[in-house]
């Protein structure tokens, strides 16, 4: 098999599937942010800012090492 028939892996994917233990708290938060308005029907109350402190942990943790793989 040549490195031409290898399968290319996206390394920032990678690192966010690895890191998201690392963000269980932001995690919990959202997911508890939902479960508080599952019964919402006006459609004004939202967890955005729980879901984006929760991708901002993620991307803060890849950050750090992802431009050392792409070097």
């Amino acid at each position: 098999m040549s490195m031409a028939d290898e399968e290319v892996v996206d390394p920032k994917k990678y690192l966010e599937e690895r890191y998201k233990p690392k963000c269980v708290k932001q995690f919990y938060q959202y997911r508890e942010c939902v479960k508080r308005i599952d019964n919402d029907e006006t459609g004004h109350k939202h967890c955005t800012g729980q879901y984006f402190d929760y991708w901002r942990c993620i991307d803060n943790c890849v950050a750090e090492k992802l431009f050392d793989k792409l070097k």
